[in-house]
C-alpha cells in the first residue's frame, strides 16, 4: 500500500464485493463500496470534480466562498475538498437530514443553514433555491449547483463508469447497474460511459415512493405532484437540468420501510454498513434479480456509510416510533410503551444513585424522566424539574442521592385502562406509569402517544 500526500488521493477506486448470503435468484449481485471514500460516500467524486474543474477554469481560487444546497453527502464531499484546498463553504440542507451528517459538516468547518424539507422547488425555502439566493447575495460567492453543473456527471462518465467496467471485467463483465437519482450525476455520467463502451449494460433506477422519477421512467408521465419520503439523498420532485434518462428502461418505487429494512438486512447478511439510499438500491436490485429468468451480473452502489444513520434506521426505537419495526400487538397500553421494562429497555435509576448519575443518564438517552427502581419494584419517579429544583442554588447537591429528590407518591395507570385515561395524566404534566398489578411495565409519554396515533393512520 502506497503512502498518500493527501486524503483527496483516496477518492475513487473503491472496492467491489460479491454478495454471498442475499437471495438474488439466478443472478449474481455485486456491491460497489462507495462508503469507502474518505468522506464516506459516492459524492466525494463530484465534490472533487466540481471544485477542481472550477479552479481550472479560473472561476474560483482558495479563500473564495462556495455555496451549495445538499441533502448531505454532496455537502460532505464538498466540505472535504474545500477544507483541504482552503475555501469557505456555506451549505443549505433540508431539516430531514440525519444529525450525524450535520455534525460531520460542522466539524469539517462548513457553515450549515437548515431549511424546510416539506416544500417543493420554487418555494423560497426549498434548499436549492435558498442556496442560489444566498450565493447571489454573498459578495464574490460561487454557486456550485450540482443539479445543473456538467462537472457532476463528468466525474462518473470519465471516472466511475470506466472504473466499474475495468473491475467487473475480472468476472466477465456487468449486465445491469442499479442506482439512485438525486442530482442525477451518477445516472447521466454512467449512461454516457456505457453508451460508448458497454451499450448492453441495463440501467435500473431505484426511487423512493413519493418521488416522481419512477413514474416518469415506467409510464412516461412527468407528475407535478410529489410526496415526502425519509430516505436521504435520492428521489426528486423535478428533472435536474443535467439529467439524461434516455438509457433507463426500468425503475422500482421503494418505500421507506423497504429501504430501511433492506439496509439492515445488508448489514446482517454481508457485514456491510450502508445508508438509507443503499437500502433503496438493494431492495430494487433484489426485486430485479428475482424477476430474471437467466443469470445476470448485477451491480449496485453502497452509496454511503450507515455511520451517518445510527440515530435513525439503525436505532430500533426510531424504527419503532416510525412504524418500520413492529412488536406483537397486545391490545392494551403495552402497545404504547416504547421501552418495556420486562425487556430491560427502560432506562432506570436506583434511589441510592447520585443525582449526577441520573442527570447523565437523562442526557445520554435524551429523556426527561427516570423511574426509580428498588430491585424490580418502582419506588419513585425523577424528572428533570425535580433535579433542577433540588440543585438550584447549591450545585453541590448533585452529589445527593436520587431518593432525596424523587417523587415517591406515584399515580399509576393500569395496563388495561383505555387510551383516553392517559389524557388527564398528561394534562397534569406527568408521565404515565403503567402497571400490571404490582408489576411495573414501563412509561408512556406524550410523544409515545403521538407516535402511536400517527402509526395508526399510516
Amino acid at each position: 500500500m502506497s503512502i498518500h500526500a493527501s486524503v483527496l488521493e483516496l477518492i475513487a477506486d473503491t472496492p467491489i464485493v460479491k454478495a454471498q448470503r442475499l437471495n438474488t435468484g439466478v443472478c449474481e449481485l455485486y456491491l460497489k463500496l462507495e462508503n469507502q471514500n474518505p468522506g464516506g460516500s459516492i459524492k466525494d467524486r463530484i465534490g472533487m470534480s466540481m471544485i477542481e474543474a472550477a479552479e481550472k477554469r479560473g472561476d474560483i481560487k482558495p479563500g473564495d466562498t462556495l455555496v451549495e444546497g445538499t441533502a448531505g453527502n454532496t455537502g460532505i464531499g464538498l466540505a472535504l475538498v474545500a477544507q483541504q484546498k482552503g475555501y469557505r463553504l456555506i451549505l443549505v440542507v433540508p431539516d430531514k437530514m440525519s444529525r450525524e451528517k450535520i455534525f460531520n459538516l460542522k466539524a469539517m468547518g462548513a457553515e450549515v443553514v437548515l431549511t424546510r424539507s416539506d416544500v417543493a422547488k420554487g418555494h423560497p425555502d426549498y434548499y436549492q433555491d435558498l442556496a442560489e439566493r444566498i450565493a447571489r447575495e454573498t459578495p464574490g460567492a460561487y454557486f456550485i449547483n450540482q443539479f445543473g453543473n456538467p462537472d457532476n456527471p463528468a466525474a462518473h462518465e470519465h471516472g466511475t463508469g470506466p472504473e466499474i467496467l475495468r473491475q467487473m471485467a475480472e468476472v466477465g463483465g456487468v449486465d445491469a447497474v442499479v442506482f439512485g437519482c438525486g442530482s442525477s450525476g451518477t445516472m447521466t455520467g454512467l449512461s454516457r460511459c456505457f453508451a460508448q463502451h458497454a451499450p448492453g449494460v441495463e440501467m435500473i433506477l431505484a426511487d423512493p415512493v413519493g418521488s416522481i422519477l419512477a413514474e416518469y421512467i415506467n409510464e412516461g408521465t412527468l407528475s407535478d405532484k410529489s410526496a415526502s419520503w425519509m430516505v436521504e439523498g435520492i428521489g426528486e420532485d423535478f428533472l435536474p437540468t443535467i439529467s439524461d434518462f434516455s438509457r433507463v428502461k426500468k425503475a422500482y418505487a421503494i418505500s421507506d420501510k423497504e429501504s430501511f429494512l433492506a439496509a439492515r438486512e445488508l448489514l446482517q447478511a454481508e457485514g456491510i454498513l450502508g445508508g438509507s439510499s443503499t437500502g433503496t438500491l438493494l431492495a430494487a436490485a433484489l426485486k430485479y434479480c428475482r424477476e430474471q429468468a437467466t443469470p445476470k451480473k448485477v451491480l449496485l452502489f453502497v452509496c454511503d456509510t450507515g455511520n451517518k444513520y445510527l440515530s435513525k434506521l439503525y436505532n430500533d426505537y426510531w424504527m419503532l416510533d416510525n412504524g418500520f419495526l413492529e412488536r406483537q400487538p397486545t391490545g392494551d397500553l403495552r402497545d404504547l410503551i416504547l421501552r418495556p421494562y420486562s425487556q430491560r429497555d427502560t432506562v432506570v435509576v436506583g434511589p441510592g444513585d447520585l443525582l449526577v448519575t441520573a442527570y447523565q443518564r437523562m442526557k445520554l438517552y435524551e429523556i426527561s424522566q427516570l423511574p426509580v427502581m428498588d430491585g424490580d419494584r418502582i419506588v419513585g419517579i425523577l424528572d428533570e424539574s425535580d433535579v433542577l429544583l433540588h440543585v438550584y442554588g447549591d450545585e453541590a447537591r448533585f452529589r445527593d442521592t436520587v431518593g432525596t429528590a424523587m417523587v415517591s407518591k406515584l399515580e399509576v395507570i393500569d395496563v388495561k385502562s383505555p387510551i383516553e385515561a392517559l389524557l388527564p395524566v398528561f394534562d397534569r404534566g406527568q408521565v404515565a406509569i403503567v402497571m400490571d398489578g404490582d408489576r411495573f411495565l414501563g412509561l408512556i409519554t406524550r410523544i409515545d402517544l403521538l407516535n402511536y396515533l400517527r402509526r395508526r393512520v399510516q
